[in-house]
């Protein structure tokens, strides 16, 4: 499916920021040349110029805009025309100072920054209708716009009063405007916090509540409904002028503030902003590459029947890490085809040419302040936009992918919320992660996937720290399994429910403890020099095999293997350990010390056609590689151990398979068992590839049955 027909290859472009530059003709007409020697066929305009388009009240200038959009399209430019209003203009401040946000004590912010904007005021809405629709009533039906770009990098919480009216208005819908039904789930009992009436609840403010875990994650869930319903207020708007304009709005990262989850439903594609911080002492730039390739499928996994946009990324350098360094010769190239490899049709930058000052004039560019074409990074991009031509056939292909890890939102939320374990250590996005790279060592791309993600595609499921469940989803891990699926949890499973209430009678909560055969009856947070170890057995160990540690009652529901009959791999636990009972499961490995010496640490427990694993410890993937390998297997999913820091992903095209090679290391790698026809980099001589330092190679097979 490709995103744009109008274009025959991949998307190459960037923000770009004439308005800047009106008064300087002679540049604007060599960015025009300069692009074309790039390879760059489209751009993104308009992102923050609502001063120059709407300069005073209602006195649109737009002649500029359609002037460039016209030259732009005459020689083969193609454009994403943004709403401005991430950033307002000074007058509306001036004039509707209810616009601007309030922060967390209620304080209301003064004008400047960007995403300053309250997106609840009706004032601020109603400029937004006016601009917007000028802009849509102008160029909707230009020759030369792709889609509508919503905003920029929504985010951000007010807490004014229009805010708080809309809190609990949104709050008395959730909870059928029933207070008793809102009390029960966030046990306002607790403290005496209980409420008569949704007209007493106020945000949470810096100085008021917080104690309240149900609250707080309601309140996230709110801000990601209101930033939703402000998207779509502006969508509307635009496609009120003409509805068939594709739309989309660039998420960030792992970004904290919104479920994107949520908010993907409401828009065309998917587009995000990538910005690595590579060539750091303390992680490896292959490691940094897992981390981008684990958002990337992330965001993949969105819309996972069309292609992703990377919308942003920075050509050489960004200006506002903590070490802003540029990127070594033909690293632009890898981060640019790591996003196409893993299902995007765009390569876009942040931004075309380079500001002359404000906060961003350090900011990289394709155009650097010197202004020539014979810089470093704009011959770097000008070989991406050929290599980009030379591969277009790959454009509106995508991904098919068989195992998945779970990543909700509000699970991860909650589980930073909690007042348990250690707030140094929790690293919910790094178990993700760690579990993304296991598999992905093992040539396997999982998707990123939320508990309310149609699973039917997917025979393999992990879920690491899976705290909070929503309704259903214990029954829908159960039905899973006993259809043939292999799913894996960690510690941490299944604690509370939707509303952050502990669930009762043994974790993990919903009836899963009879899909893992086993209880969870406490969890211990390790400080980092206790030696805690779990040893995996070299066969499996069965529950009426063990006896009971000395400390346990008589009615021993703790199991407790003898460690002198049990051998096999010695492996270190960080973090955190759970004491397992009543566990009915096949044992994999067992602590070898500290209180729980001898217990279950990682099972297995046939349920129906399937199996459903439990890591009760936190510990290096690596170390229980032959867990996910014996998962693979049992799913029916090819595998085989890659050189470390080379990644390998594939598209699929009709009866086609594109196969991406990355080296994402400073050292020459090589791989065995490459097929195929090379459409870039090196071929491969008798099935074996050796990639140079941060090399890339595609290969295209045919293959039956791909999508």
């Amino acid at each position: 499916m490709k995103i744009f027909p109008q274009l025959p290859g991949l998307v190459h472009g960037g923000d770009y920021n004439p308005d800047q530059w009106l008064d300087r003709p002679d540049i604007l007409e060599k960015d025009i040349e300069y692009f074309k020697e790039a390879g760059i066929n489209c751009v993104t305009l308009g992102v923050f110029a609502w001063a120059a388009e709407e300069p005073t009240e209602d006195d649109f200038q737009l002649d500029w805009l359609a002037q460039i959009m016209d030259r732009l399209y005459q020689n083969g430019i193609y454009i994403i025309l943004a709403t401005p209003t991430g950033a307002r203009p000074a007058w509306l401040d001036e004039k509707y100072p209810e616009a601007m946000r309030c922060d967390e004590r209620g304080v209301r912010n003064h004008h400047g920054l960007r995403h300053n904007h309250c997106m609840s005021s009706p004032a601020f809405r109603d400029r937004v209708r006016a601009i917007d629709t000028a802009l849509a009533e102008r160029f909707a039906d230009h020759p030369g716009l792709l889609m509508w770009h919503i905003s920029n990098e929504l985010g951000g919480y007010c807490y004014c009063e229009h805010c708080k009216y809309a809190w609990q208005e949104w709050l008395r819908g959730r909870y059928h405007d029933d207070i008793e039904e809102l009390n029960k789930a966030w046990w306002t009992g607790f403290w005496s916090h209980r409420f008569n009436d949704f007209s007493q609840i106020e945000p949470p403010y810096a100085n008021g509540e917080t104690a309240l875990l149900g609250m707080n994650v309601d309140w996230r869930r709110f801000e990601t409904f209101l930033a939703t319903d402000f998207m779509r207020f502006e969508i509307d708007t635009l496609h009120a002028v003409k509805p068939d304009v594709p739309v989309t709005t660039n998420f960030m990262e792992l970004f904290y503030d919104y479920d994107y989850n949520y908010m993907k439903e409401f828009v065309d594609y998917i587009s995000w902003d990538n910005y690595p911080e590579m060539h750091r002492t303390e992680v490896s730039d292959s490691r940094t590459m897992i981390e981008r390739s684990f958002m990337h499928s992330m965001f993949r996994s969105m819309k996972p029947d069309r292609p992703f946009m990377m919308m942003e990324s920075a050509p050489g350098l960004v200006n506002w890490k903590p070490y802003n360094k540029y990127r070594r010769p033909g690293v632009h190239e890898l981060i640019s085809m790591q996003a196409v490899a893993d299902g995007s049709d765009t390569v876009q930058y942040f931004q075309l040419r380079k500001s002359r000052g404000a906060s961003e004039q350090w900011h990289g560019a394709v155009i650097d302040h010197i202004g020539t074409d014979d810089t470093r990074i704009f011959k770097e991009v000008a070989k991406t936009g050929a290599d980009l031509a030379a591969i277009a056939e790959v454009t509106g292909s995508v991904a098919k992918n068989e195992a998945a890890i779970l990543y909700d939102w509000d699970n991860r939320w909650a589980l930073d919320d909690a007042q348990m374990l250690s707030n140094e250590t929790k690293n919910f996005d790094e178990t993700c992660t760690n579990i993304y790279e296991e598999f992905m060592r093992l040539g396997v791309c999982p998707n990123i996937i939320s508990s309310d993600a149609d699973w039917s595609h997917y025979r393999i499921i992990c879920a690491p720290m899976l705290y909070l469940l929503h309704d259903g989803i214990g029954r829908k891990i159960a039905d899973f399994v006993k259809n043939g699926g292999q799913f894996l949890a960690t510690y941490c499973m299944g604690y509370v429910d939707k509303t952050t209430l502990a669930n009762l009678g043994g974790f993990p909560g919903q009836g899963l403890s009879e899909v893992f055969g086993l209880k969870s009856e406490e969890i211990d947070t390790l400080y980092p020099e206790d030696n805690v170890n779990l040893r995996l057995s070299d066969q499996p160990l069965k529950p009426t095999d063990a006896g009971k540690p000395e400390w346990s009652s008589s009615a021993e529901p703790i199991s407790c293997f003898d460690l002198t009959k049990v051998t096999g791999k010695s492996v270190a636990v960080h973090d955190y350990e759970e004491l397992l009972r009543d566990v009915t499961a096949d044992v994999l490995a067992i602590y070898e010390n500290d209180y729980m010496a001898g217990t279950p640490a990682i099972t297995r427990n046939a349920y129906g056609k399937g199996c459903a694993w439990y890591v009760a410890a936190r510990v290096d993937q690596d170390d229980i590689r032959p867990i996910y390998e014996e998962m693979l297997d049992n799913a029916g999913i090819d595998h085989t151990l890659l050189p470390e820091g080379l990644e390998k992903t594939s598209r699929y095209s009709d009866n086609v398979r594109y196969d991406f090679y990355l080296n994402c290391t400073a050292e020459p790698l090589t791989v065995e068992n490459v097929s195929g026809t090379a459409l870039l980099g090196p071929a491969a001589e008798g099935g074996r590839l050796t990639l140079p330092p941060y090399g890339v190679a595609v290969f295209k097979i045919g293959v039956r049955n791909s999508v």
